[in-house]
């Protein structure tokens, strides 16, 4: 079920309410027994199944396409010249 928050129109105080989607509700203040109105709030974003963390083992074409991906990176540093003179005088 749900949690859904409320603010009060009268003294601000903020409280949640459990109930159904389909349920219509007016709920009250719990303190000043004000109208309250719903407000949005920050929900949990939960990522489940396998390939949304580091930690899965992946499948033998990812790794594959990892070791790639990781040649050229490694050819590059190594073949990058030392101590080329670019024919200006300083």
């Amino acid at each position: 079920m749900p949690i859904y928050e409320y603010q009060c129109t009268k003294c601000n105080n903020i409280f949640e309410v459990f109930h159904r989607i389909e349920e219509e509700i007016n709920p009250a203040c719990p303190k000043c027994l004000g109208q309250a109105r719903k407000i949005l709030s920050a929900s949990n974003f939960i990522l489940k199944g396998s390939g949304f963390y580091v930690n899965d083992y992946p499948s033998e074409s990812r790794k594959k396409a990892e070791k790639e991906a990781e040649k050229p990176a490694e050819k590059s540093t190594k073949s990058e010249p030392q101590g080329e003179k670019t024919g200006k005088n300083t």
